[in-house]
């Protein structure tokens, strides 16, 4: 047996004796060294090791987290008793809303129960008017008009010196919230997927359900009618679904211009809209028309480079026909040899690009032509050849403009065919122009933060960026801006003369 000295002073010893470093035993570095080269092992071990329990559960509900979730299959129970959920939760919230007689109460409420301001005449209310008014339409309507007429809604109206809010901005308030309210409720309805994004024929579904209710679009034809969904739907998907999805997100539709656009159709009386509004109102039957009809001649469904020309008069320059046709149209076999035609659904995007070229989308859409080398920006070489394409087919001239030659002008010089801004400025019988002072004028309206070069961000800061892309690609682009001061002084003198 040991004795207890004995067993003190080898406790001593061992306390006193070191011990080596895990990191210096060599089957440690072995493994440490194979686990670095990645030789035959697995994702989890390429993450490298996890020193501490804790930070692997960590890693473990990260990854459960970004694992997909799973939709149930159609017909099943749960799919079932998830579109019951769904269809529950949207009657509620429909229930909620105010609806016409509604509105027409609340409407009777404030005019009887505001001021009249003695200066403009305006029907006006103060904070204890506001609370007034909401009692009374409490009673009046039920519980459900309670949530418009709250603080933070008074602040945010413009305020007279007497603190007092117009009726009629917060009436119009009332019934934007209750629109948007109901449109949102309706194309969460045609949601399929319920993932807050609706397809094309999602899109076209509620757009066909609206007809009956827009004043202007009653009449429209039978036949017409799953045309004119498609060309309806085509802008939301332009402007709302910019990426190409596939699909655009519900909260873009409802905060779009677009929606807005749609909705002024609901007027009723045809004198209240001017044929320039309906012109310029895209959801109208006068812009809806066949105009892809109108230059399809050879009526195989498609538009060539040369039908395309056609358009606007055959104002625009040959070369961003071309260009477009090279970034914009699909390939396809519908043309003859191995060139590319453009279908309806390109053609909706042309005319929507050019129709909005100061749009952040129109802008993009247009500046993908602009760029002729496919940089992401315009140098003044880039200026000059699209104002004078011949930089630009010289340089493609021994390649493309062969090519070119062959298919499209068998027997015509390809260069002289190409019309651009310049020739067609000349040939309108205007004076004689200095491309180089047309270049200074664009780097003057732009003002690059790079001044060697233009790119999209510069256009799209300048708030001119659609003029410019007018100046460079349409001959009545360049001419508007060039008679511009002549032009306000025609819209400022009937202003004077009524």
């Amino acid at each position: 047996m040991y004795s207890g000295s004995s067993d003190g002073e080898s406790h001593e010893a061992a306390t006193q004796r070191k011990i080596p470093p895990v990191s210096s035993m060599l089957w440690v570095r072995n493994l440490r060294r194979y686990i670095g080269s990645g030789a035959g092992l697995g994702s989890e071990a390429l993450m490298g090791p996890l020193k501490q329990r804790g930070s692997c559960l960590i890693y473990l509900k990260k990854s459960n987290r970004k694992a997909p979730k799973l939709k149930p299959e159609e017909g099943s129970i749960s799919h079932r008793v998830q579109k019951l959920a769904k269809y529950r939760f949207l009657k509620k919230q429909s229930d909620l809303l105010l609806n016409a007689d509604d509105l027409d109460a609340m409407w009777v409420c404030l005019r009887e129960n505001c001021v009249i301001d003695d200066a403009t005449g305006a029907e006006k209310m103060n904070y204890e008017d506001f609370c007034h008014i909401a009692s009374v339409c409490t009673e009046q309507i039920g519980p459900k008009c309670r949530r418009f007429f709250s603080p933070s809604n008074f602040m945010k109206f413009e305020k007279d010196e007497s603190g007092r809010i117009a009726i009629l901005p917060f009436y119009l308030y009332v019934m934007r919230t209750v629109s948007l309210t109901q449109a949102r409720i309706d194309m969460s309805e045609l949601d399929e997927d319920s993932d807050g994004f609706l397809q094309p024929h999602e899109m076209e579904a509620y757009i066909r359900g609206l007809i009956p209710n827009l004043a202007q679009l009653r009449d429209m034809p039978a036949a017409f009618v799953q045309m004119y969904c498609r060309i309806a739907a085509h802008k939301f998907s332009f402007f709302c679904d910019p990426h190409r999805r596939g699909k655009a997100c519900i909260k873009k539709v409802l905060l779009s211009n677009c929606l807005q656009e749609l909705m002024e159709l609901h007027q009723e009386s045809e004198e209240e809209v001017t044929d320039t509004e309906q012109a310029e109102n895209w959801f109208s039957l006068t812009s809806a028309q066949h105009m892809f009809l109108a230059l399809d001649k050879d009526m195989n469904g498609t538009l060539s480079k040369q039908e395309l020309k056609e358009y606007a008069d055959g104002t625009l320059t040959e070369i961003f026909i071309e260009r477009v046709f090279d970034e914009h149209v699909r390939r396809c076999k519908i043309g003859a040899g191995s060139n590319r035609e453009m279908d309806f659904d390109s053609f909706l995007d042309f005319v929507l690009a050019l129709e909005n070229k100061d749009t952040p989308e129109g802008l993009t859409y247009l500046f993908r032509c602009l760029d002729l080398n496919g940089r992401g920006f315009l140098t003044t070489a880039d200026i000059h050849s699209l104002f004078s394409n011949r930089a630009y087919l010289e340089k493609n001239g021994s390649e493309e403009g062969e090519h070119h030659r062959d298919e499209m002008l068998p027997d015509t010089t390809f260069l002289h065919k190409i019309l651009d801004v310049h020739q067609k400025w000349i040939e309108g019988g205007n004076y004689e122009l200095c491309i180089e002072d047309v270049r200074d004028e664009i780097w003057d309206m732009v003002k690059p933060a790079d001044p060697l070069k233009i790119t999209l961000a510069d256009l799209l800061a300048c708030k001119q960026g659609g003029t410019v892309a007018s100046m460079l690609i349409d001959v009545r682009g360049f001419w508007a801006h060039d008679n511009r001061e002549n032009l306000l002084q025609e819209e400022e003198e009937p202003e004077e003369e009524s």
